[in-house]
């Protein structure tokens, strides 16, 4: 179930402050812990940084991302690789 529209869409009132400042071009880099702040009009066009739990992700905000979550876009695992044939045989023959 998702947010009701009376409430409107969820955004930490520090981030926006500083996406307004980022606006008027009084801050150039905005790190942000909020992963459930959702991306906003406003923001198109702004890098945020975004924390996956061990360091800040650069995100550049599209047009495309609007509606969603900042969390969504900063992944928080890192995909090795699948073990199989390929790999068996890759490091059999070095």
């Amino acid at each position: 179930m998702g947010r009701s529209v009376k409430k409107g869409p969820f955004v930490h009132p520090k981030l926006m402050k500083q996406v307004e400042k980022a606006k008027k071009g009084e801050i150039s880099e905005i790190k942000t812990w909020s992963r459930a702040s959702m991306v906003l009009p406003i923001m198109v066009g702004l890098t945020i940084k975004v924390h996956n739990g061990k360091t800040h992700v650069p995100v550049f905000i599209q047009e495309t991302m609007v509606g969603h979550r900042l969390g969504e876009f900063a992944l928080t695992r890192i995909f090795k690789a699948h073990g199989g044939i390929k790999k068996k045989t890759t490091t059999q023959k070095t």
